[in-house]
């Protein structure tokens, strides 16, 4: 398993959770090095809602059978639709990718400062399909508008988690989507 050193030796973390499948090696390592996740499910990117419902209900039901903290934030897909405007053509990876890492991890960094964290993660930085640099300056653009609040630069695609991630897929059952759930990144067969 991964040894972890979060940033200022913290034991807590609010971790901005994707989905289930994503979630799970990360919740599994954070746990087996001490420190304790509360599950933090903000993605008013996914569409449609039956979808978004899809997800949270896989993601509640490992977090609940973990007995950890879920957080369950607004799905305002209109809102997210707004802030996209003008990037729905954006390749993957390319400038909407970026805008909507750092809408949601902006919410998932308020969120954090108005119920005691002082650090913050999130599974996003998981996807070999995403960038993770584009994740990291997100990360940090919210971070700085919070005092107190660290984004944890965490690649959580290296020690084992992969695999694990694919073990826990295949133990729990858990649905596995096949785009990020933004509209513009479904996938033309």
């Amino acid at each position: 398993m991964l040894k972890l050193i979060p940033p200022h030796g913290e034991q807590k973390v609010l971790l901005h959770s994707c989905c289930a499948p994503c979630s799970s090696a990360i919740i599994e390592c954070l746990l087996a090095n001490e420190i304790r996740p509360t599950i933090y499910f903000f993605n008013p990117n996914i569409f449609p809602r039956e979808e978004y419902e899809h997800r949270k209900t896989e993601a509640v039901r490992y977090v609940e059978a973990l007995g950890l903290e879920f957080v369950d934030a607004d799905y305002d897909h209109e809102q997210w639709l707004c802030q996209m405007k003008g990037l729905e053509n954006e390749p993957e990876r390319g400038r909407r990718c970026l805008q909507c890492f750092t809408s949601r991890l902006s919410e998932t960094a308020r969120y954090a400062s108005l119920h005691g964290f002082s650090l913050f993660t999130t599974t996003l930085a998981s996807s070999r399909w995403k960038s993770l640099d584009q994740i990291n300056a997100a990360g940090r653009l919210a971070a700085s508008h919070y005092p107190g609040v660290t984004f944890w630069e965490q690649n959580w695609r290296k020690g084992g988690l992969q695999e694990r991630r694919n073990e826990l897929l295949r133990t729990y059952d858990f649905y596995n989507q096949q785009y990020c759930g933004c509209e513009f990144s479904i996938r033309k067969e």
